[in-house]
């Protein structure tokens, strides 16, 4: 089985080559672009059109790798060993398996997500070597080897909030998503709005690049935020109405929260706004 678009997700080419690729290695696929662009999705739509499972592990700040191996759970112990529960004789009750854990000992083979990797702290790949590589750990408290049955499919995301580890950048296949080009996100658009009037869509995508063409953009506006923006003006006739008839010289769009995300991009598009209606006086 390989991986191709599915009715909720458009993948490009070469994005099905990476995912193709990354399988047939049986090596994680490192997935980097713009927040927004549908990197944690692609997890989710590569189990749905291979027919797996998913496994989700969240990275935080505070994520350490050991969590997604497993951790023991001390204090439960030693409550329950001053209550006098039988469960202390046996130190597994008090195992609580991490993500890897359940995608290693899993029946069949599944997907397993790492989101946002570089959320972690800059040790947290290289301490996830190992495991990745050798398909398996040693829990310690149990004397025992867990070694993967099958061996999943591992999708892993990046922000490029930090630097990768190059020995654990070797370890994977590596693919950036290019943001859509506009025949790619009239497809999109399509897959979220079936029947959507071409000529709404015309006008948004056209305001929505031009938005993100705009030099000094802190935040460029993203798929998910054309995706909400659209579902706005066709909630809203009015709104849908002004961005048709919306006037040239204007650099805010209407509804412009979906798209703009902070003070100084609202401020830098007024400042442009001011500037256009000058020249055309």
């Amino acid at each position: 089985m390989k991986f191709d678009s599915t009715e909720q997700y458009v993948a490009t080419d070469d994005l099905k080559m990476a995912v193709n690729a990354a399988i047939t290695l049986q090596r994680p696929l490192l997935v980097k672009g713009e927040p927004g662009t549908g990197k944690t999705m692609l997890a989710e739509q590569v189990a749905e059109s291979l027919g797996y499972k998913l496994i989700t592990w969240n990275v935080k700040s505070t994520t350490k790798a050991q969590q997604g191996l497993y951790e023991y759970d001390a204090v439960s112990r030693l409550r329950d060993s001053q209550l006098g529960d039988d469960r202390v004789h046996d130190i597994a009750n008090y195992i609580v398996k991490g993500k890897l854990w359940e995608a290693f000992e899993a029946g069949e083979q599944v997907v397993l997500l790492i989101d946002e990797i570089d959320k972690a702290d800059i040790e947290f790949p290289n301490d996830l070597l190992q495991e990745l590589d050798r398909m398996e750990f040693f829990v310690y408290e149990l004397q025992k080897l867990v070694k993967a049955k099958t061996r999943p499919i591992i999708i892993i995301t990046s922000n490029n909030e930090k630097e990768l580890p190059d020995a654990f950048l070797r370890r994977c296949f590596f693919h950036y998503i290019n943001f859509p080009d506009r025949d790619t996100m009239n497809k999109i658009v399509d897959v979220h709005y079936e029947g959507i009037a071409e000529k709404l869509v015309k006008e948004a995508l056209e305001v929505f690049f031009d938005v993100r063409k705009v030099p000094g953009l802190k935040k460029k506006p993203s798929t998910s935020e054309l995706i909400d923006w659209i579902k706005l003006l066709l909630a809203d006739d009015v709104g849908a109405r002004l961005l048709q008839e919306r006037d040239p010289t204007k650099a805010i769009p209407p509804l412009c929260g979906a798209l703009v995300k902070n003070e100084q991009d609202v401020q830098l598009l007024e400042r442009l706004a001011f500037m256009t209606r000058r020249q055309n006086r």
